[in-house]
């Protein structure tokens, strides 16, 4: 089990706790909205730190997003095996190939 599989074992078993004793609980009752939101803000931070190149401040956002990613997969009702998937199917494949391959909108 990897670091962010533990992670997100954490984050659902926190789901329908108390929100006042709990932020996840408290993101995931506020919606996927509120946890959509809260990702968003944290990927900021993660960018200013990086523009500063503060390799601190970097690897301490960092770890804010990928918790935030998590609730975010947990409000969305999905797991990390879900992204594991695509990340595998991916495999093997030229970035751009796949980006080619996408549908056009």
């Amino acid at each position: 089990m990897t670091g962010l599989d533990r992670l997100f074992a954490t984050i659902a078993a926190r789901r329908g706790g108390d929100p006042a004793q709990s932020y996840t609980a408290r993101l995931l009752a506020d919606g996927i909205e509120t946890c959509a939101k809260k990702f968003g803000e944290e990927a900021v931070e993660v960018v200013i730190a990086a523009v500063q190149r503060d390799r601190t401040e970097l690897a301490k956002e960092s770890a804010d997003v990928l918790y935030h990613l998590a609730v975010l997969w947990a409000a969305g009702g999905l797991t990390p095996d879900d992204v594991y998937k695509v990340l595998e199917s991916r495999e093997g494949q030229s970035g751009l190939a796949e980006k080619a391959a996408r549908p056009k909108t």
